[in-house]
């Protein structure tokens, strides 16, 4: 029996239409025609795009003199600088250029807003340039960035300082845990 007002996880329509999507010949699976006309269009075109990439490295390669076969590394390469960075100063880069993005504001406006709050234009250069971020311009940045200070810091330094404790080898982090469980078996057993 079902809740009245609560509907059901998993329904069955016969009569919804699902087409299928291939990839070279092979079917990779069914979607609606709304959904699939999108996801085979988004996927066509990336391909058009690494084919491109492909290319591209493909002519730099030959215009430096390299070896062709290393087009493959040389474009994994290009994608990994492409990604966003994850932590350090290019990661509170991109917070800033979000920011800016969010307030609506073109580099001639950012760049006051910024000073308002005591962050000077070399400083906001410094960091679009991946130069070092102090524990003071931290303080600063988190008022232009509405984030904490040790959110920062961790995206700074790229890991979580509770993480730094736990800086051993499993292999000890399991025997100190076991050791730990050990204790507290040969406490209850004095108690009893």
């Amino acid at each position: 029996m079902s809740l009245p007002n609560k509907p059901l996880a998993w329904k069955f329509n016969p009569y919804d239409p699902y087409f299928p999507i291939s990839y070279k010949g092979v079917g990779v699976g069914f979607c609606t025609p709304d959904f699939a006309t999108r996801i085979v269009e988004v996927l066509n075109e990336d391909e058009r795009l690494r084919s491109a990439l492909k290319l591209a490295c493909l002519d730099l390669i030959e215009q430096s003199g390299g070896d062709p076969s290393q087009v493959e590394e040389l474009m994994k390469q290009y994608l990994e600088k492409s990604d966003r960075p994850k932590h350090g100063t290019g990661a509170i880069a991109y917070l800033l250029r979000d920011r800016q993005k969010e307030l609506d504001m073109s580099d001639k406006e950012f760049i006051p807003f910024c000073a308002a709050y005591q962050l000077s234009p070399e400083v906001l250069k410094d960091i679009y340039e991946g130069k070092d971020i102090s524990n003071t311009q931290l303080r600063v940045l988190s008022r232009i960035l509405g984030k904490s200070v040790k959110e920062l810091t961790q995206l700074r330094d790229g890991r979580d300082q509770e993480a730094k404790k736990d800086d051993k080898p499993p292999r000890i982090l399991i025997q100190e845990r076991f050791h730990t469980a050990d204790q507290q078996k040969n406490e209850t057993r004095k108690r009893a």
